[in-house]
């Protein structure tokens, strides 16, 4: 039998580490034998850059603007750590055009280019996408099957946690007509007081879990500067070894669920309960 395409989308705070996150993750899977490919939804264009070595890839809206239609596969899609194929939609010009637009232009563009052709064997597309903004051309990967698990990154702050519960509104309408769920909270640590227990006990509110506790550790940054994941730029670190289990956990996750979303009276109660050092 044919081995279905995994198609997952990573949602979050903004400033919460979704790129980073998904960029260590995905060289995690790459390093298992795993074929992916990473399609950047942010206007910024920084999805992908520790993948490709910090180059600045010329992102799908760009290459449409100087180049008209008459666009391949070659020019927007380029071969990263592993043979990760990276893709960036990019945005408008600054203060011209909606940005969740491009979002739309630039996946239609790669399934007409036959992105997803049986002779690449794709085994997971990652899409990236933009803060925690799940209206209009950012809510495409869910609204319209594109992506089928949603991982969020979430941390002990109040906004991100305030984020991923919105986040899990918007998932629970379109998980109404569609095939999107919720595969699992991935708790980014910033340190806060009870961080692990509280986002665990969010989980089981929401109705589904923590799939993975990433610690905060200096390493993330030592690579970023080095314009490489935590895997490529020291493999040996304990780090690495932290986004190694979280991409296994991924790739061997079975529980997916329409999220109960809390009201906001047991959000902060939440807070409350875990956030007060003992």
């Amino acid at each position: 039998m044919e081995k279905k395409m995994r198609k997952i989308a990573i949602y979050g705070k903004g400033g919460i580490g979704k790129s980073t996150t998904t960029q260590n993750t995905v060289a995690g899977l790459t390093e298992m034998g795993k074929n992916v490919i990473v399609v950047g939804c942010d206007p910024k264009a920084d999805s992908t850059r520790l993948l490709l070595g910090g180059m600045a890839q010329k992102t799908v809206l760009d290459t449409l603007r100087e180049e008209g239609e008459d666009v391949e596969l070659d020019d927007i899609i380029k071969a990263g750590y592993g043979g990760t194929r990276c893709v960036e939609s990019g945005g408008p010009e600054p203060g011209v055009g909606c940005a969740g637009r491009g979002i739309i232009t630039s996946i239609n563009l790669l399934e007409q280019l036959g992105a997803w052709d049986d002779k690449y064997n794709t085994e997971y597309t990652f899409y990236d996408v933009l803060g925690d903004v799940v209206c209009g051309g950012f809510a495409m990967p869910i609204r319209d099957g594109k992506a089928e698990e949603i991982y969020i990154v979430v941390s002990g702050e109040m906004m991100a946690m305030y984020a991923a519960n919105n986040i899990c509104k918007g998932i629970q309408k379109y998980a109404q007509n569609g095939s999107v769920r919720l595969g699992g909270l991935i708790c980014n640590s910033r340190k806060v007081d009870n961080e692990s227990a509280m986002i665990e006990e969010l989980a089981r509110q929401l109705g589904t879990q923590m799939i993975h506790f990433v610690p905060r550790d200096n390493m993330v940054q030592q690579a970023e500067i080095h314009r490489k994941t935590v895997i490529e730029h020291a493999p040996e670190h304990v780090q690495a070894d932290e986004y190694r289990t979280l991409a296994k956990a991924i790739d061997e996750n079975k529980m997916f669920v329409i999220p109960n979303p809390l009201p906001m009276e047991s959000l902060e109660k939440l807070l409350i309960d875990f956030g007060i050092a003992n």
